[in-house]
């Protein structure tokens, strides 16, 4: 699984503290009539009104992050559909697609262990308007996911440098899984893992095919440490879903963002396993760090010198528009504990879930603070970003 030996550059751009988003941006209003449904993209986009209007809503999504000045810009995840918790087709996109997964959507079996524990039901509520799945055969293929083809709509639309959000991960995907429905054909959650990852691993081999050069993985399986320390197959996991893929690679494990709602058994969680982390052979972290306040930014102190981090400063749970001042003290708490050649500024999470209007004034303020942070900057760590410079890992 070792990546160590190969050379990566360590920047997709020559500005220092460069700016981006996770991945989900708010569908345009007219486009949230659209929903895919399951469908294969290819079959959905024969209806010539469909494939303007996904190509149309993308376009949309860049110009609103290349108008708020991002450095580094994502397709916006328009094949989301407006499913239950906020952003519950970040998992449904791929239970309705991969074979042998149920695509009704069930009760899910973890607020189903909330329920029984009479704690958190607020929790548990939100859960299940997520929705849970079953898989009653061997996984498959099934309907491709077309990655490969979405990239390639979105590497059209624009110049700037662009990254691949993807996800859910296949530890993450095992979450909602109810083991225990009748039929089921895994009864275990690291075998229906296992099973995933080949076909996972050629959808990021096809999109480094296609010229895809920074990847963004998104799965928060690695939380379960947290809970279950022993869980050392997550890693394992990880590392089968990255193997041989050519590119620079992030890894984006956020703490949940169900209409807002986090996952709260893990919110103080990251101090205690983001060591563990880095067995996954990533080259960069993306954290949520502004939720909490940054009160967890000292856990930086434990990155590895050839590793990054995508620090989250912006709240995606909130419909509140920071100030830039606010933006500035969060990029300086993150300063305290790496360099900033070593930092990526981004949001929290996905901004799906917020108005339109709020998520583009977030990310206009996050470039504003940006650009007043790095003029603070000495101007010999300026000079150094001039051309790319790569390190082995």
């Amino acid at each position: 699984m070792s990546r160590r030996g190969r050379r990566v550059p360590t920047k997709v751009t020559d500005t220092i503290l460069p700016t981006t988003m996770i991945g989900s941006y708010p569908k345009p209003r007219w486009f949230e009539e659209y929903n895919v449904a399951g469908a294969d993209l290819l079959e959905w986009w024969k209806i010539e009104k469909h494939f303007q209007a996904f190509r149309d809503a993308t376009a949309a999504c860049i110009k609103d992050q290349e108008l708020a000045g991002l450095d580094i810009v994502t397709d916006g995840q328009m094949h989301f559909d407006q499913y239950g918790g906020g952003i519950g087709s970040f998992v449904w996109y791929w239970y309705e697609r991969l074979g042998g997964f149920s695509k009704s959507k069930l009760p899910n079996p973890i607020a189903r262990g909330i329920e029984a524990s009479g704690k958190d039901l607020s929790q548990a509520a939100w859960m299940h308007d997520w929705g849970g799945t079953a898989v009653t055969a061997k996984v498959s293929r099934g309907v491709p996911g077309r990655l490969g083809e979405m990239y390639d709509i979105a590497r059209g639309l624009t110049d700037k440098p662009l990254k691949v959000s993807v996800g859910a991960g296949p530890a993450n995907l095992t979450f909602h899984v109810d083991l225990k429905y009748p039929g089921s054909h895994y009864s275990e959650q690291r075998k229906l893992a296992e099973d995933i990852v080949p076909i996972f691993n050629q959808d990021l081999k096809d999109l480094v095919a296609r010229g895809a050069e920074f990847i963004q993985i998104e799965d928060l399986g690695g939380w379960q440490l947290a809970w279950d320390p022993d869980s050392t197959w997550i890693i394992d996991i990880l590392n089968a879903w990255i193997d041989g893929v050519d590119a620079k690679i992030a890894w984006h494990s956020c703490l949940g963002a169900g209409y807002g709602n986090t996952f709260r058994t893990v919110e103080d969680a990251l101090p205690r396993v983001l060591e563990r982390w880095q067995d996954v052979k990533v080259h960069q972290y993306a954290l949520d760090f502004a939720l909490r306040n940054m009160v967890d930014v000292h856990a930086l102190k434990e990155l590895e010198p050839d590793r990054e981090v995508q620090a989250g400063v912006i709240d995606i749970r909130s419909l509140y528009i920071e100030t830039d001042d606010e933006i500035v003290r969060r990029i300086h708490k993150v300063l305290e504990y790496i360099e900033p050649e070593r930092v990526y500024l981004s949001t929290d999470c996905g901004l799906k879930a917020l108005p339109r209007f709020v998520a583009l004034e977030k990310l206009k303020a996050l470039v504003r603070a940006a650009n007043r942070v790095r003029a603070e900057l000495p101007a010999p760590t300026v000079a150094a970003r001039h051309g790319r410079r790569e390190v082995l890992l």
